[in-house]
């Protein structure tokens, strides 16, 4: 392509919300944590290390067909998890590290030797949880 020589209607997106095929015989729940397989269809968030984490399900799905029959919306921004527990639990001088998926509602301050996903940037913590920055 060349350089503009006209002014160019550039199309926008806000970046806060996407809409993703989902696996084949899966059901997700509204407010999961949910991420993208390798096959890019959008499944729970768990302990599978391939995960890419993108966000907060908006409605429940549940896809009873084929792999992209049901599509689902998911918003990125903050939103408040479950903390796990143990030394895995999230404290406030996690504030700014990455957390990691254990499952559709919950993150933990370790990788578990790089068997979890990275979930998000941990934006705060309070006795409620663990409040998860997806972008």
């Amino acid at each position: 392509m060349t350089a503009l020589t006209i002014d160019r209607n550039t199309p926008q997106r806000s970046g806060d919300n996407r809409n993703f095929p989902v696996k084949g015989a899966t059901t997700l729940f509204a407010g999961s944590m949910v991420a993208l397989s390798e096959n890019g269809f959008l499944v729970p968030a768990s302990t599978l290390a391939n995960l890419k984490v993108v966000g907060r399900n908006e409605r429940r799905i549940v896809n009873q067909g084929a792999d992209g029959d049901q599509r689902a919306d998911v918003k990125a921004g903050i939103f408040r998890f479950e903390n796990s527990t143990g030394g895995d639990a999230i404290t406030l001088v996690d504030i700014g590290s990455d957390c990691f998926a254990v499952d559709d509602q919950t993150v933990a301050r370790t990788s578990n030797s790089s068997a979890r996903p990275v979930a998000g940037t941990i934006f705060d913590v309070d006795d409620d949880g663990v409040w998860v920055k997806f972008s």
